[in-house]
């Protein structure tokens, strides 16, 4: 592609023809605000908070900088005071139609909206009169509410649920003063077929969508003393935390996460690292079944729940595809309640299982049936890792100045295997570690092939006389495109990794939310990934079958990976739902 030249702010630099003057600028490493923009996913222009004056050789005029391609020789202003007058009015039309309940919003102090109002200087909120319609806030899905008073119409939501998961359960309706984001008919969105991924929450700038809060309620059970309140973190978790204490993305807080969640009073503090060594021996032992015993094949995983209610409601003929395995978050739950409590001599019914997740639709998992091995939920409060950031911060502990501590055995010991569970093709790679050992006795710790943030992978291994072919999709767009392949036979795959979450759980609906500036322009998943990676790369053990506390669990209680036991416990079961 050929290269033009341009000037911007008076630096003049080289592009390639077809770049937009909002990448231009950044290349020039001058940063042109936007809300509505997401690269390759919502070029829409519509907020015009781009806005940038250009001159191609008729003077200088306003186009919206994240849309509008360069032209050879164009000038651009990008912080002139017309431009600077252009984005504070727009910003003060904004918030004559905005719920401006600043103090008492989830999203005070990391919002987007807020801080470029600060930015532009705005400080007459109620400068323009606007039509105000009133809505009820909706809350009738499992993991989240929307609060259509604080949207601002930038439509990020749409554009992810649609174009990245390939869903589409929401969309603008109405039209002129009257529209508002919503589903068809006005369904709430708990009678959609929404999958709960959250990935619209992530890519809010506002407090318009939120998951729903159970600090309250998990406090309360910390303050019974009567209860035994465990918790369990997700890998991804590590990963991300951090963020909500202005650390860098990609920063490992292992440590730190586990003497905060001591700190806050947990009695125990666990690691879904190790159910997901856990979930690995019994997924392994599932697919060399089925690949030996003519089983449905390919097998896919069944880790991501938000990729389960998916295939229910979108798949629903490929149910049987799906491993039985209950997810990390559920399996750790279970074993807490049965073994654990066994070997405690604690009353199930006085165990408060928490878990710590990257992800909302676990929120929807909790609830599924089948999921109450002992008789009780395996897991009682599931929260977001922005729900644990903001425990912290109530609770007034220095995050940053905390000591490393380690995880309470024996539901804390882990392997890398589990570890990477976090990353898209982790669940892949650890699986097919143990499915190699245990069909060669060969020790395999690292599998290229399935690693990286692309949308889809494929490899094939020799596996002793097999050859295993195996995709990994993350996002669920991606998801169908390859569900719909293997319908057309056009793939003999035997082994599928689906994630709902682009790039896996590190990206997760219920991860710290990073300013659209930052992630149009930064890889957060691959970043993210790099922590689980260089942390499988450091520990000892790095296959599954290696957990000497996953060895001990075996011997003692559940007997063999795939026993009668074992499915009562860790296996679970699929509904087919419709779509909505």
């Amino acid at each position: 592609m050929a290269d033009i030249t341009v000037k911007i702010n008076g630096v003049e630099l080289t592009v390639p023809k077809g770049t937009t003057v909002l990448e231009a600028a950044h290349s020039a490493g001058f940063e042109i605000p936007t809300l509505c923009y997401m690269k390759e996913i919502n070029e829409i222009g519509a907020c015009r908070i781009c806005v940038t004056e250009v001159n191609e050789g008729r003077g200088f005029r306003l186009v919206a900088g994240c849309v509008y391609p360069c032209s050879d020789k164009m000038e651009i202003l990008t912080n002139s005071p017309k431009v600077i007058e252009a984005r504070k009015k727009t910003l003060e039309l904004m918030l004559s139609t905005h719920d401006k309940k600043c103090l008492s919003c989830v999203r005070s102090g990391n919002c987007e909206f807020q801080k470029l109002c600060k930015d532009y200087g705005v400080e007459d909120a109620d400068k323009y009169d606007g039509v105000r319609n009133e809505y009820c806030i909706d809350d009738s899905a499992a993991h989240m509410y929307r609060d259509n008073n604080k949207c601002i119409l930038c439509r990020r939501c749409v554009a992810v649920c649609g174009k990245t998961q390939g869903i589409g359960v929401i969309g603008a309706n109405e039209r002129g003063f009257k529209t508002y984001i919503g589903s068809a008919f006005d369904m709430g969105l708990g009678e959609t077929s929404c999958v709960s991924c959250g990935q619209c929450i992530a890519v809010c700038p506002v407090g318009a969508i939120s998951e729903k809060d159970y600090i309250k309620e998990v406090l309360a059970a910390i303050a019974d003393t009567e209860k035994t309140v465990i918790v369990q973190t997700a890998p991804a978790v590590r990963a991300g935390l951090g963020e909500a204490f202005g650390l860098p993305i990609g920063t490992n807080t292992e440590g730190k996460m586990v003497a905060a969640l001591r700190k806050l009073g947990f009695d125990k503090v666990f690691d879904t690292d190790f159910s997901a060594d856990l979930t690995i021996m019994e997924e392994a032992n599932e697919f060399v079944e089925r690949v030996q015993n003519g089983g449905v094949l390919p097998m896919i995983t069944s880790c991501s729940p938000g990729w389960v209610k998916f295939c229910e409601h979108y798949f629903p003929d490929m149910i049987d595809n799906l491993s039985t395995c209950k997810s990390p978050q559920q399996m750790f739950g279970a074993t807490a309640k049965t073994y654990w409590a066994e070997k405690m001599g604690i009353d199930p019914n006085n165990i408060v299982s928490v878990s710590i997740m990257p992800c909302t639709a676990k929120k929807f998992e909790i609830g599924r049936d089948n999921q109450s091995a002992a008789g009780v939920p395996d897991v009682d409060y599931s929260l977001t890792t922005r729900e644990l950031g903001r425990m912290i911060e109530r609770a007034g502990i220095n995050f940053a100045a905390l000591p490393d501590e380690k995880f309470d055995d024996p539901l804390g010991i882990a392997t890398g295997a589990g570890v990477i569970f976090g990353a898209t093709g982790g669940v892949m790679e650890a699986a097919l570690r143990t499915a190699i050992h245990t069909l060669t006795g060969e020790n395999v710790t690292d599998l290229p092939e399935v690693r990286g943030t692309e949308g889809i992978k494929e490899a094939t291994y020799k596996v002793g006389d097999l050859e295993v072919k195996v995709a990994v999709a993350s996002g669920l767009a991606n998801a169908r495109e390859v569900l719909e392949k293997v319908q057309r036979g056009e793939a003999d795959y035997q082994f599928i990794e689906i994630m709902a979450c682009p790039g896996g759980c590190v990206n997760g609906g219920g991860q710290p939310q990073v300013p659209m500036g930052i992630r149009n322009f930064v890889d957060i998943r691959e970043k993210r990934a790099k922590v689980l990676y260089d942390l499988d790369a450091s520990m000892p053990l790095r296959q599954s079958h290696e957990n000497p506390a996953i060895k001990e669990v075996y011997e003692t209680y559940f007997g063999k990976p795939g026993s009668h036991k074992a499915h009562e416990v860790l296996h679970t079961s699929y509904v087919k739902r419709s779509v909505n």
